[in-house]
């Protein structure tokens, strides 16, 4: 519910690991500054509860960070009151890197709880990081409206899914996805694979883009990589993720941008 004179309160949360989370939030900002109405606010984690529940919209780009059970309420809360929720990326991953000296082996526990309800699914795993197509699912919906297949560099999520989605972008992957733990089982099935979708939750909407990888030559050094030896921007260079993330934002915004005018919706 937009505050006096329309202005709009939003909540980005951008943070956690093997990212990099200051290119992230500097493009998130910069969609967000595109409209005069909204005003965010920024955290690094959900310690942001007070903020979250006079918000109006909420954007997050995580990896790794772990809503403890008051978080995980205050965002159920937050979409079940009509809240609009955009999560990118790994905002559903809970990672456990590898222990000592063992296998490089990394673990998905299941630390969600209820939140992986509302979110609609939880990170499983990946293959290695290369080029694949993302295809369109419902090529009338005007997030995806004008756009066609595209090939995209980034990380395919394979996830395990909670409750109805409105799937509109998906890849296909069948087989291994090496170094996790569950990764030899998780993408054996032939389903697709949801990279963009809307979950219902209560009076509000999550809109779930699983895009957006990037990583600094820095961002490796608690898995001893001191540095990477390269900048890699996933799809941040690529027209049609670019396009349809700038959709998602107007979305939870509340904006109607030329394909929602088209569609009527």
């Amino acid at each position: 519910m937009a505050g006096p004179a329309g202005r709009l309160d939003a909540v980005l949360v951008c943070g956690g690991r093997w990212h990099d989370f200051d290119h992230a939030r500097l493009r998130l900002l910069e969609l967000l500054g595109e409209h005069p109405r909204v005003r965010t606010t920024v955290y690094q984690d959900y310690d942001c509860v007070a903020d979250l529940d006079k918000a109006d919209l909420l954007v997050t780009y995580t990896c790794d960070v772990r809503p403890g059970p008051a978080h995980q309420a205050a965002l159920a809360r937050f979409v079940e009151r009509g809240g609009r929720w955009l999560a990118l990326h790994g905002t559903n991953a809970v990672i456990e890197p590898p222990a000592g000296s063992g296998p490089r082996v990394f673990t998905t526990p299941r630390l969600l709880g209820e939140l992986a309800r509302v979110l609609g699914s939880q990170f499983l795993a990946h293959p290695p990081i290369e080029p694949y197509e993302v295809l369109v699912t419902r090529p009338g919906h005007p997030l995806v409206a004008g756009i066609g297949t595209f090939t995209v560099t980034d990380e395919l999520y394979v996830c395990e899914l909670h409750g109805e989605l409105e799937v509109l972008l998906h890849a296909e992957y069948t087989g291994p996805c090496r170094g996790f733990a569950e990764g030899d089982t998780a993408a054996l099935d032939d389903a697709p694979r949801p990279v963009l979708y809307l979950k219902r939750h209560g009076l509000g909407e999550v809109c779930y883009f699983t895009l957006g990888h990037c990583r600094g030559r820095y961002d490796m050094q608690d898995l001893g990589v001191d540095d990477t030896g390269r900048v890699d921007e996933g799809p941040w260079r690529t027209p049609e993720f670019l396009t349809v993330l700038r959709r998602c934002v107007e979305r939870v915004v509340g904006v109607r941008g030329p394909a929602q005018e088209q569609a009527g919706t």
